[in-house]
């Protein structure tokens, strides 16, 4: 009888080093039904089924660095992001070496995904294979991006142009696309309008409810 193959490990990672200009305040501190962003999109990844989770912020973020703690996530500071979320990402990555098969990348301005979401990724990862799995909802792909580790060299080439996006364009003829029910793998709450959005749909609906908001901003830019 053949052995059954060893479960995957996955690690969650949590770009919040950014400096928020579009929303004009911190988006991991924004508060969605009583908790804050960056808590639910730990416990979305950490509830789904990675570990370990790791939250990039950046040095003086004393509230944000206390909140990833308070989660229970591991804290990892980048000194510098001013190339944007692909340096986060390369932080954790280099933090995590070979320890785990792949990563979860979910930026913190995604707080609706469901940690259901987050397992049925992680499940359609490890089956079919790939080095690269996404979500889809509505036609549109989404967040979080499950990159194998195969893709690690790729995501920590210093000479990469456009982030994890253009990783993500290299490989999408092979990667998994997963079409979920889940509307907030698309919902990218990068703005004023958008984080108003999201609150009046969840007074309007109840805390399962998730608006059906254009993704924009930079999240766009690093699918």
């Amino acid at each position: 009888m053949r052995n059954a193959p060893a479960p995957m490990r996955f690690a969650g990672v949590v770009p919040a080093s950014g400096v928020s200009r579009r929303m004009g305040r911190a988006k991991a501190l924004l508060d969605l039904n009583g908790e804050t962003f960056l808590r639910r999109v730990v416990r979305a990844l950490s509830d789904g089924g990675c570990s370990p989770v790791l939250v990039v912020a950046q040095p003086g973020q004393a509230d944000i660095a206390e909140e990833a703690c308070r989660a229970g996530a591991d804290l990892l500071m980048n000194p510098d992001p001013g190339e944007g979320p692909i340096t986060s990402l390369r932080i954790a990555l280099r933090e995590i070496g070979d320890s785990v098969d792949g990563v979860a990348y979910l930026p913190v301005d995604h707080p609706l995904v469901r940690a259901s979401t987050v397992a049925k990724l992680l499940e359609a990862a490890h089956s079919a294979g790939v080095a690269l799995t996404l979500p889809v909802h509505g036609a549109k792909r989404g967040h979080p991006a499950i990159f194998h580790r195969a893709l690690f060299g790729e995501l920590l080439d210093s000479d990469l142009e456009g982030g994890a996006r253009a990783v993500v364009h290299r490989h999408l003829e092979s990667a998994r696309l997963l079409d979920l029910t889940d509307p907030g793998v698309i919902v990218d709450i990068d703005t004023p309008e958008a984080y108003h959005a999201a609150l009046k749909a969840h007074e309007a609906a109840g805390a399962s409810a998730a608006p059906e908001v254009e993704a924009e901003g930079r999240g766009r830019g690093e699918r």
